[in-house]
């Protein structure tokens, strides 16, 4: 069974970015439905999408939900550096801190798994 790690890099600023998250949804969505170990990272500037998915107006939120189960969080430190730590503190996407403040991208190649970043 496949295991892998979507990791959403992306800003929320334009709508080439807004692909890049449906993508990055669709993705996490089909290892899912497969049955497959898959699991999804906010990090960098992506750290702003896990914020603006938790609105119900967010186009891409039904997506979220779909897959919601399969988060594992996003970068405690980007999401103060991107000034969205507060919103995320107060939901139940958990801020990943493994290295330095940043999830452990390592840890997850240890383990097995292939990383996939939009």
């Amino acid at each position: 069974m496949p295991k892998a790690a979507v990791i959403l890099l992306a800003d929320t600023e334009t709508h080439a970015d807004m692909g890049r998250a449906a993508n990055a949804l669709t993705t996490v969505q089909e290892f899912a439905e497969a049955g497959d170990d898959i699991t999804l990272i906010f990090d960098g500037a992506g750290v702003r999408w896990a914020a603006a998915l938790l609105k119900e107006d967010n186009q891409l939120h039904g997506a979220f939900e779909k897959i919601r189960d399969k988060v594992a969080g996003a970068c405690h430190f980007c999401a103060g550096a991107f000034h969205v730590r507060d919103e995320l503190e107060g939901s139940d996407v958990p801020l990943l801190r493994d290295h330095k403040g940043h999830p452990s991208l390592r840890g997850l190649v240890a383990d097995g798994y292939e990383i996939i970043t939009f």
